[in-house]
C-alpha cells in the first residue's frame, strides 16, 4: 500500500516537472518579454558571483531574479487565459493584463532596490 503511495506521488511530481518545463519552453519561445527577463538575470548573476557580496547578499539577489521570472511566467499566463477568452478589447481584460504588468514591474523595482542597498553598502 505504501509502495503504491509512493510511486503515485514520484510519478506526480514527475509530471508537474514535465508539465513545468514546457510552461517554461512555451513562453520563451513566445514571449520576448520573458527572453529579456533571463538575459537580465544572467548579467545579475554575473555580478552577484563576481563582486565581493555575502552569501546573504547573493542569496537575495538569486532569488529576487527568479521571482522575477515567476511573476512574467504568471502574468503570461494571465494575458493567454484572457486572449483566449476573447481577443476583443474590454476595460475589465485590460486592466487584468496591466495588473500583471504591473506585478512584473513591481518585482523588478524589488530587485532593483536590493542591488542599489547592496551597491551602496559595498561602496561605503
Amino acid at each position: 500500500m505504501i509502495r503504491e503511495a509512493v510511486k503515485l506521488e514520484w510519478q506526480r511530481l514527475k509530471n508537474r516537472c514535465i508539465w513545468s518545463w514546457q510552461g517554461i519552453v512555451d513562453v520563451w519561445q513566445t514571449e520576448a518579454s520573458f527572453r529579456s527577463w533571463v538575459l537580465v538575470n544572467i548579467v545579475s548573476a554575473i555580478f552577484a558571483i563576481l563582486l565581493d557580496l555575502s552569501g546573504a547578499e547573493r542569496g537575495l539577489i538569486l532569488a529576487l531574479g527568479l521571482l522575477i521570472l515567476a511573476v512574467e511566467l504568471i502574468n503570461s499566463a494571465i494575458e493567454r487565459a484572457i486572449d483566449y477568452i476573447s481577443e476583443e478589447e474590454h476595460p475589465l481584460a485590460k486592466a487584468a493584463k496591466d495588473a500583471g504588468s504591473a506585478g512584473v514591474a513591481v518585482t523588478a523595482i524589488a530587485g532593483g532596490v536590493a542591488w542599489l542597498c547592496i551597491l551602496i553598502d559595498l561602496a561605503s
